[in-house]
């Protein structure tokens, strides 16, 4: 009798451990590429976004969201949960030819959802490094990737010229790939459908798909263009059409998870990687700036998080969040553990998200301190910061931008047929500016001169950060990496 009951609470326990290990959400996080703050429906664009909308409607839109101005380092703080000035990364972007990477010396987000026990795929944009097979995706937590290395490319060809460096984008796990012809929306969200159908449901899904969309160069079938040809900006119709390729895309995708029975446990994650690009057919306004920038235009970030498992639904939220908090909140919700990281930026926001408790609230976000930046004017008398130096900083409800910002002009998008330029003279020397954000959120009216115990408090923060900056990491270009050598592919070439 006692055998035979051992034998039952046995097979109880194993019962339930499976049903709670098959029960942890699927993730889904897509990235877009210069997806502009006045570029998704419900912001009020005349871009159409239908499937967006309605996913961030039934979802938390995150109104109060920050990412990075450029592509690599929203990627690297996604990826590794810590600031670029505790990467190395804060300067610029990884271009094809640099021998450089996001350090290996930290498990990245794929590792720890593996850890977790997760299936773990990437499709498209990486970014982050390719010059040794050690900061391939596959080397870094996951089980398949598919997709190209670089920042940039043809969306057809998938070719990349780098200066006189010239070749092919485009990798299946570590091997060359070649789709010629294929538009890489309908090809990366095709492969991620195949991944998803092909999934074993029994085990979590992690799947990162950083779409090329809808970054330059301006491309799209025609027929996307076609409801927009009212717009008579041709890149901004072009660009029209890319978002919604991409929305078409998103919702044929987000069908599959529901053919495979796998959508009522799967937690979505949308953000853009930075501010839209003004000069190829993004909008951010009514933010000042746009990608590249330190103004809000830059880094507000397009964002919202979709779930059956959230406890609330169908609200915005305002609660302060960085990109660097996926990583915590992730890996929390997968039920594995920080155990090797070194110490992270980013900070565990699911409660904050799913049910609105500020468990975790976050006060500041480190923008960036780049020093290789050129400095602009003087230094304040009596500063713990060196305020020529470009950096930013967010502090409860305050910013403070000093160097230099990038142009901080408000661009409305083409069809108010207005140019609302109001930058900073190119010859001023000014270097401080200070807003409260949470009352001017477009960045009209600068209180430096009139708080400057508040300019004073927020430059001894940020010395406080400088002081645990690693050396940028930002490596001369390497002949060796010209394709070429290798097959005419971009690929690892140490």
């Amino acid at each position: 009798m006692l055998r035979t009951l051992h034998v039952l609470f046995v097979l109880v326990f194993l019962a339930c451990s499976v049903r709670g290990k098959s029960a942890r959400p699927h993730i889904l996080f897509i990235l877009a590429d210069d997806f502009g703050y006045n570029d998704i429906g419900y912001h009020g664009s005349e871009i159409k976004t239908p499937n967006l909308d309605k996913l961030a409607g039934e979802g938390i839109k995150l109104e109060n969201y920050y990412v990075q101005p450029i592509c690599t380092p929203t990627r690297s703080q996604l990826m590794s949960g810590r600031y670029q000035i505790h990467t190395g990364l804060q300067h610029g972007i990884i271009w094809p030819s640099q021998p450089n990477g996001l350090p290996l010396d930290s498990p990245l987000l794929p590792q720890k959802m593996k850890e977790a026990g997760y299936s773990t795929h990437a499709v498209g944009k990486w970014h982050l490094g390719f010059y040794k097979k050690e900061y391939l995706p596959t080397s870094r937590g996951f089980d398949s990737y598919f997709g190209y290395l670089t920042g940039s490319e043809d969306y057809y060809s998938h070719h990349r010229c780098y200066g006189r460096m010239c070749g092919t984008d485009l990798r299946d796990d570590t091997a060359p790939a070649n789709f010629s012809g294929v538009y890489s929306t309908h090809l990366f969200t095709q492969r991620a459908a195949d991944i998803v159908k092909k999934h074993n449901t029994d085990q979590p899904l992690f799947l990162y798909l950083p779409f090329q969309s809808v970054h330059a160069p301006l491309q799209v079938p025609e027929k996307y263009i076609q409801p927009y040809l009212h717009i008579k900006d041709k890149h901004r119709r072009t660009y029209a059409g890319m978002v919604s390729a991409m929305d078409d895309a998103i919702g044929n995708l987000t069908e599959v998870f529901k053919q495979k029975g796998m959508w009522d446990n799967t937690l979505l994650v949308f953000s853009t990687d930075n501010g839209g690009q003004i000069h190829e057919g993004g909008n951010n306004y009514p933010l000042r700036g746009w990608k590249a920038s330190l103004w809000e235009g830059g880094m507000h970030g397009v964002g919202f998080v979709h779930g059956q498992m959230l406890k609330r639904k169908g609200v915005v939220s305002k609660d302060l969040m960085h990109v660097t908090d996926w990583f915590p909140t992730l890996v929390s919700l997968a039920g594995g553990n920080l155990n090797g990281t070194k110490p992270l930026d980013g900070v565990d926001q699911w409660k904050t998200l799913s049910e609105g408790l500020a468990v975790n609230p976050r006060k500041t976000i480190l923008h960036n301190i780049d020093p290789r930046f050129r400095p602009v004017g003087l230094k304040l008398p009596n500063s713990p910061f060196d305020n020529r130096i470009r950096a930013a900083l967010r502090m409860g409800d305050w910013k403070l931008i000093t160097g230099n910002p990038g142009n901080g002009s408000w661009v409305p998008p083409p069809y108010m047929n207005s140019w609302h330029l109001e930058a900073e003279n190119p010859s001023s020397k000014k270097n401080i500016w200070l807003f409260n954000i949470t009352a001017d959120p477009y960045e009209h009216n600068d209180v430096s001169n009139t708080m400057p115990h508040v300019v004073m408090q927020m430059l001894g923060l940020l010395a406080e950060y400088n002081d645990t900056a690693v050396p940028c990491r930002f490596p001369p270009e390497d002949p060796k990496a010209d394709p070429k050598y290798h097959g005419g592919y971009w690929g690892p070439w140490q």
